[in-house]
């Protein structure tokens, strides 16, 4: 079988900007790939890397786009190396699509978790989440003085009803020491903190099994499992919490199918800052992969103006 292939750039503003560990991230871009079979029927795929959180960069991507030809196989596709996971994963999307095999997943029963934004502004942005229905929210730490973070969570736990469920990520930007001091004040909240992400960096496994093993509130890596070869490395170490997958960046869907069918492992599945076509892919793999019924982290539409259903149209014909 034979595709025609293209492609095309993408550049969407934030309403407001990201503020993670990481820095201030305030334009998301990414590359929208369309294929097209010898019957004319068109599929899309997209590339959205976050190279500071693993992946490639978007030159890498868009500089391997540029060099394939015009025509692709799916032979061509199953090949792309393990260092460009957010192609492997547009590209094998798009290919999933055309073929049809899981189409029939139904993703509408997921849940979600909202992201609130970082700092004071959570203090009222939550109650508009929780009004669209979200019941289950994240809150990035790690990003200000721990002593300012810590007052705001105290007033944010005392505003949340009773059933809601709060998620900390610190985007591994927190000490052994404050981690300690975060899951000491998490410990006390009943239950009502689901787990705390990545709160030590990358290069700190052990750290983080050593406190996982410690305390009772769950600790949920992120980072540490960027790629689906990561992920496989922390399962053979042993990790007993969470993991973290974000679909777009993990690599190729075919084997992160293949990976959690064989391992039994608590997963939640979180968004890169898709657009809808990136989106899709991620949800139907998370309806079919999620095992314990997690919120899925995808209530991000808010960090985003909404667009007309033609945006994807316009990008094509606009080149």
């Amino acid at each position: 079988m034979v595709y025609q292939f293209s492609y095309r750039p993408l550049n969407k503003k934030f309403t407001r900007p990201v503020i993670t560990n990481h820095g201030i991230w305030e334009i998301r871009e990414s590359v929208i790939i369309r294929l097209v079979d010898t019957t004319g029927k068109v599929s899309w795929g997209e590339i959205s890397p976050i190279h500071w959180f693993g992946s490639e960069t978007l030159q890498q991507a868009l500089d391997f786009c540029n060099q394939l030809p015009a025509e692709i196989t799916p032979e061509i596709i199953f090949d792309i190396p393990d260092k460009l996971p957010a192609c492997q994963f547009g590209f094998e999307s798009a290919l999933e699509n055309l073929a049809e095999t899981h189409e029939s997943i139904n993703y509408q029963n997921l849940t979600y978790s909202g992201l609130l934004p970082a700092g004071k502004a959570a203090l009222d942005q939550w109650k508009t989440l929780w009004r669209q229905g979200y019941q289950t929210f994240k809150w990035k730490i790690g990003v200000d003085e721990i002593s300012k973070e810590i007052k705001i969570f105290n007033s944010l736990i005392q505003k949340l009803p009773k059933s809601a469920k709060l998620r900390l990520d610190a985007n591994g930007g927190l000490s052994y020491e404050s981690a300690k001091l975060w899951l000491k004040i998490c410990e006390t909240l009943n239950n009502r903190i689901e787990f705390i992400e990545q709160p030590l960096s990358v290069d700190k496994f052990s750290e983080m099994l050593e406190l996982s093993n410690a305390y009772h509130t769950k600790i949920a890596l992120d980072e540490s499992v960027a790629t689906l070869q990561q992920l496989e490395d922390c399962y053979k170490q042993g990790w007993p919490g969470i993991f973290v997958i974000k679909p777009g960046i993990v690599g190729s869907p075919s084997q992160l199918r293949k990976f959690c069918q064989q391992h039994q492992i608590d997963v939640v599945f979180s968004s890169v800052f898709e657009t809808a076509i990136g989106r899709e892919a991620a949800l139907k793999l998370a309806a079919e992969l999620s095992q314990n019924n997690r919120a899925v982290g995808f209530g991000i539409n808010h960090f985003f103006t909404e667009k007309d259903s033609n945006w994807l149209k316009s990008l094509w014909n606009n080149h």
